[in-house]
């Protein structure tokens, strides 16, 4: 899974920094960051995350992959066409939208859950009672008293 220190990690090994810069930019400690820097270079999520930054496509040529790309000149991929008038509709593209991250993908599906589905008893004390009241009753259930009219005609 990719965290947010390994997408920094990414992004400054792609402006061009050595490993232990990078891991020294993302967070990590000075003095182990030569190391975890080696360690995250190697990273499958990284990796990943610097071709699909990058447009490369896996590539026998190993000078295609070691390409250093400025963060200024780093293509922009939107896939969203089309304006969005409710958040919802823009939230669910996001969500339903496979080129994004997973963590992207999740955070949308969370933004838009509490619109599309209400929590299990949200309603007060009275919605509870009357919900209570509507399953007890049944055909059997005592009659409704008579109204009571007021003639005063005389």
């Amino acid at each position: 899974m990719l965290t947010g220190q390994k997408r920094k990690f990414a992004i400054a090994l792609m402006s061009g920094s050595t490993q232990a810069a990078a891991a020294i930019k993302a967070g990590y400690s000075e003095k182990s960051a030569r190391s975890k820097g080696s360690q995250l270079a190697k990273d499958p999520d990284v990796i990943a995350y610097m071709h699909k930054t990058r447009g490369v496509e896996e590539s026998a040529n190993p000078e295609v992959t070691k390409q250093k790309v400025e963060p200024e000149k780093m293509p922009v991929v939107n896939t969203l066409t089309g304006d969005f008038d409710d958040p919802l509709d823009f939230l669910k593209s996001i969500m339903n939208d496979r080129s994004e991250e997973t963590d992207v993908r999740k955070d949308a599906a969370k933004a838009m859950l509490p619109y599309v589905h209400a929590k299990k008893g949200e309603g007060g004390k009275k919605d509870a009672k009357l919900g209570a009241a509507k399953a007890a009753h049944s055909k059997f259930s005592g009659m409704a008293p008579p109204k009571l009219v007021v003639n005063n005609k005389g």
